[in-house]
């Protein structure tokens, strides 16, 4: 027999009536409230160094929940969300185009377009929130029609016209110049009051207008330049990889019965 306090100690001391378990573990919750002018992807970040400038035992872990879990959740999905819809616009402009290098072309203006949301948000103060995340989403779908009015017109002028794709990708930036600059102006004003708007809920709707609206701005000031010079490298590269395919693909000539020759012998 072993006595109890040869490894045990006995006093009196405060302790809480019940010890919340999470997963099979003592847990705390501690709650928090935003400041006013913090937005919660702020405080998260704040609280993730806090965590690391007390240097917590290994033993001890710590976890968001509620809607600061909500909010790092959505925020580990962007990339698969982005890239399954940029997957999507590719499919569906191949088969559309019936091209594998052309939507590429239509895709490449893309990055102007998360570069401008990004610039506008920076400029304004504003996070990289999820209603931002949803604007640069619908500049997806937005942006690429500037390419796809001049991709779609060269095309057409390239193969039922007979033009060089020179030729066929100028004259296409001359004729769509108008169209292009009315949707765009039409897309820029509808966002323009999600952006400048105030009152109640306009937290809200500012991240998701200013997203719209800085992304139009650059893309439409870089894209009428890039996508007549991309359009012209997909097209060299499209001539080069059809001369490569028939280079590995043409077998050793044999002769024909048209080729053959008769031959006579005298007995």
């Amino acid at each position: 027999m072993i006595p109890l306090d040869s490894f045990s100690r006995l006093g009196e001391s405060i302790t809480p009536l019940a010890v919340n378990h999470q997963g099979q573990f003592p847990a705390i919750t501690i709650s928090f409230n935003l400041a006013p002018g913090v937005s919660l992807g702020q405080a998260v970040k704040l609280i993730a160094r806090a965590e690391r400038d007390i240097h917590l035992p290994s033993g001890l872990r710590g976890a968001f929940a509620g809607t600061a879990q909500t909010f790092q959740a959505s925020l580990a999905n962007e990339p698969m969300l982005i890239l399954a819809a940029l997957l999507s616009v590719y499919v569906v402009l191949g088969i559309l185009y019936e091209s594998y290098v052309h939507p590429i072309t239509i895709l490449s203006t893309l990055p102007s377009a998360g570069i401008g949301a990004l610039l506008a948000l920076e400029i304004c103060g504003i996070d990289l929130s999820v209603i931002a995340l949803v604007g640069i989403i619908l500049l997806i779908g937005i942006v690429k029609k500037n390419a796809i009015l001049m991709i779609d017109f060269a095309l057409e002028a390239e193969r039922k016209q007979g033009k060089s794709p020179e030729e066929a990708i100028f004259q296409a930036c001359l004729l769509r110049f108008r169209p292009i600059m009315m949707t765009t102006m039409a897309a820029l004003l509808g966002g323009l009051p999600l952006a400048v708007g105030t009152g109640y809920g306009s937290e809200f709707r500012r991240p998701l207008g200013i997203a719209i609206v800085g992304g139009l701005i650059v893309s439409q000031m870089l894209t009428l330049f890039t996508t007549p010079v991309i359009y012209l490298y997909m097209e060299r590269l499209r001539l080069w990889g059809e001369r490569l395919r028939r280079r590995i693909w043409r077998g050793p000539v044999r002769p024909g019965i048209a080729d053959a020759q008769p031959m006579f012998s005298r007995r």
